[in-house]
């Protein structure tokens, strides 16, 4: 057995990962196409070596795409219509509960596949949502309409003081609803069952 390839394929990996680290923590489905592309490349690049084919030669060229992805990343940053044409922009596909057919033809999405991304997101109607548009990672970012919007703990705690300032007799009195945690400083309000003790 060659050893020198067992040693190339540890250095594939360690310097493999190490630009990997160095391009950026992202998932795949946060990568922009542009990324993917480098990542792929990088991976195409990497196993070239094992097979003999200039190993530090790949390990150059592997770095070179990262830094190029990350030029482009920063020329994003600094240039607004670069991200557009780099990454693209999200579209809307639904408006007002009601589809955008043509942004769907666009981006060949069919209403089968926007409805199984919408059941994966928990929503069951396509009324519901007031938008949705496909981000330019392929994910989907939506908003409900109010009405059907969750309550948020500060929505509540406003209704709990209305409520308590239109019925004041039904107010909650301080330490009359003991829980677990207040009863660790005051003691227990009701002594625990015989056969719990």
């Amino acid at each position: 057995m060659d050893w020198t390839l067992v040693w190339k394929a540890v250095g594939i990996i360690l310097i493999g990962t190490l630009l990997l680290r160095i391009g950026g923590r992202k998932s795949i489905a946060q990568m922009t196409i542009a990324q993917v592309i480098v990542m792929i490349g990088i991976g195409t690049l990497l196993i070239q070596p094992i097979s003999g084919h200039g190993y530090w030669t790949t390990l150059v060229l592997a770095a070179v795409l990262i830094l190029m992805m990350i030029l482009m990343e920063y020329a994003e940053m600094k240039v607004d219509g670069l991200e557009t044409l780099i990454s693209g922009k999200s579209v809307v596909v639904i408006e007002n509960g009601q589809l955008h057919h043509t942004n769907m033809r666009k981006l060949r999405l069919t209403a089968d596949k926007l409805e199984m991304r919408l059941r994966q997101a928990g929503i069951a109607r396509i009324e519901d949502v007031e938008y949705a548009t496909l981000e330019a990672s392929g994910s989907l970012g939506y908003q409900l309409k109010p009405e059907k919007q969750p309550a948020t703990k500060e929505d509540i705690q406003q209704l709990m003081k209305l409520l308590e300032t239109r019925f004041p007799e039904h107010a909650a009195k301080p330490g009359a609803a003991d829980d677990l945690f207040t009863e660790l400083v005051r003691g227990h309000a009701a002594p625990p069952p015989q056969n719990l003790q």
